[in-house]
């Protein structure tokens, strides 16, 4: 049965078993340094820690794994504290007992006066002890998961981002395949000799669509080709009608940007252009400009027509993927200009 990416996430960001094993042969070696030097015994603070540190880690896991879920995280503070109270409990008399059967009857040499187990003084001193151990090691293991939940949660919104932005690329494919079958219909219809040349040129850009756009981005170098093979399907169909310019400013090398992102514009300047008179113009510019790559498109405007307000499918789908992408570090504006629509659009290019 497959991982969903939550579960993978939550294996991922667990604290692996080596960790745990560092830190007790740390805590122990430290421990065993700092009482041996107390009575410049090692030989007794070596055997006193031996037989300790299993119960300090065994009533340390159970804590933080089991009372602390059960209820602390459910808001039963009292049964917690009642629980850990009786654990406390146990762990002193069977940490004293194990001590007194099997290192020595003296419990307590560290003790520079007259006292000995369960007494006052005794109980405290193993009780803030063991309770400063679980409070260092629930903080260590708190702060980890708090990190790792942080974390967890940018790797979830990265996944719910890329995911959206594979759905808003799919929805580009059908609708480009969509218009240019059109195309195709219409010149079939006229039995235009271009008509073969128009399904070579729309194998190539479906292969270009369906193969070469699975990456997030992709050279800029290689959507500029795509968008040359698309405005020779344009020209086969509208002929000595339209007047395409493409001009590349600065280096194009090593560029990636968002696959598809640019055909939505010029795609534009076909629909709602002057395609209908017998001179239509469309200019495209990339200018590599610093850290900027400005796009810009424009198309022959007939001044006494609607800027239609109401935008398509294509246009939405754009602007919600330069979101994604880039947040607010995109510019995209349009105007109209001696009888021109022109569309502009600012991409960060060393962004990541």
């Amino acid at each position: 049965m497959k991982k969903t990416a939550a579960n993978k996430l939550s294996s991922e960001y667990r604290i692996p078993i080596r960790y745990h094993v560092l830190f007790w042969v740390i805590y122990f070696i430290f421990n065993f340094l700092r009482f041996g030097s107390l009575n410049n015994d090692y030989w007794y603070s070596f055997k006193s820690n031996l037989v300790e540190f299993p119960l300090n880690i065994a009533i340390t896991y159970f804590t933080i794994y089991f009372l602390v879920p059960r209820f602390i995280l459910k808001k039963k503070f009292f049964r917690f504290f009642l629980f850990f109270s009786v654990s406390l409990i146990f762990f002193y008399l069977v940490r004293t007992g194990l001590n007194y059967l099997l290192v020595t009857q003296h419990i307590w040499p560290e003790y520079r006066g007259n006292s000995g187990a369960f007494t006052f003084n005794h109980i405290v001193e193993v009780t803030v002890g063991i309770v400063y151990v679980i409070g260092f090691v629930a903080a260590i293991k708190f702060t980890f998961d708090w990190i790792n939940e942080r974390r967890k949660k940018e790797e979830l919104q990265k996944i719910q981002l890329q995911t959206e932005l594979n759905f808003l690329k799919t929805q580009i494919q059908p609708h480009f395949f969509f218009n240019t079958l059109n195309n195709l219909y219409a010149l079939t219809l006229e039995k235009s000799d271009a008509a073969p040349d128009v399904v070579l040129k729309l194998s190539e850009i479906m292969q270009y669509v369906l193969y070469d756009t699975r990456e997030r981005r992709i050279f800029l170098s290689k959507e500029i080709h795509f968008i040359h093979s698309y405005l020779d399907l344009e020209k086969l169909r509208y002929e000595d009608r339209v007047e395409i310019t493409t001009e590349i400013k600065g280096k194009v090398d090593n560029i990636k940007v968002p696959s598809l992102i640019f055909l939505t514009f010029i795609e534009n300047c076909f629909k709602h252009g002057s395609t209908d008179s017998k001179h239509f113009k469309v200019h495209i510019l990339f200018d590599i400009r610093k850290e900027f790559l400005y796009f810009t498109v424009s198309n022959t405007f007939n001044p006494d027509s609607r800027i239609p307000t109401k935008q398509g499918i294509g246009i939405e789908n754009a602007k919600r993927r330069l979101q994604l992408v880039y947040g607010d570090r995109y510019q995209l504006t349009n105007e109209v200009k001696d009888n021109r629509y022109i569309v502009h659009l600012k991409l960060p290019i060393n962004d990541n």
